[in-house]
């Protein structure tokens, strides 16, 4: 149910950046989600399609882009991807790590129409 604020953001933030760029509509989003992001592509695309109507929003398309996770162990500093939600360093299993990348979560490009 997050998505639904999250995404009614989305559209905050690409409405005020049409509007400075004074265009008539958006016609593209570019996201970018890290795997660690509790976001589904299609939840925020299904409250997209309704929270947009009647904005300059409506009929864009949002593109999804996934970041992997990385982690980084802290006894030997090995960055690694982890794999079947075993997160334990691959080189010398301890379980205590840092997240490198996997958490983010913004908007990339709005491609508008002037």
């Amino acid at each position: 149910m997050h998505e639904l604020s999250i995404t009614e953001n989305i559209l905050e933030i690409a409405l005020r950046h049409a509007q400075k760029a004074n265009a008539l509509r958006i016609a593209h989003l570019y996201l970018v989600i890290g795997q660690l992001a509790s976001v589904v592509d299609e939840s925020v695309q299904f409250y997209w399609d309704i929270i947009a109507q009647g904005s300059p929003a409506e009929g864009a398309t949002l593109h999804f882009r996934r970041i992997p996770t990385t982690l980084r162990c802290a006894q030997c500093h090995q960055q690694y991807q982890p794999s079947g939600g075993d997160f334990a360093c691959p080189l010398c299993h301890s379980p205590q790590f840092s997240v490198v990348s996997g958490q983010e979560f913004f908007v990339e490009a709005i491609d508008i129409e002037q």
